[in-house]
């Protein structure tokens, strides 16, 4: 028995190392499995942010097509708004010098 006793004595320290280094291992594995969940969750909501900036720079393509396109429109009535003013000018003038010949 006395020997029994003696290597409890010499085997307790390396079972309560052993007990100390489950603990941990476990504490590791919870806090490996929150934080996986925590990462889960950051890249599904990357993925959600992704896909709603994917959807505004289409919007924002097609508003700018859309400006482009009125500014065109705009552009060809402000030339043939400056075409009517110079005929009506000229016509002025022209009305002006028979009224001064008369």
């Amino acid at each position: 028995m006395a020997a029994s006793n003696d290597h409890q004595d010499v085997l307790k320290p390396f079972h309560e190392r052993a007990a100390e280094a489950e603990d941990r291992l476990a504490r590791l594995e919870a806090a490996f499995a929150t934080k996986k969940d925590a990462g889960n969750e950051m890249l599904k909501m990357a993925s959600e942010l992704q896909l709603k900036l994917e959807g505004l720079k289409a919007d924002q393509i097609s508003e700018r097509k859309k400006v482009l396109e009125e500014f065109d429109k705009l552009q060809a009535e402000n030339a043939k708004l400056k075409y009517q003013v110079t005929h009506l000018v000229r016509a002025l003038k022209e009305a002006d010098m028979k009224l001064a010949s008369n």
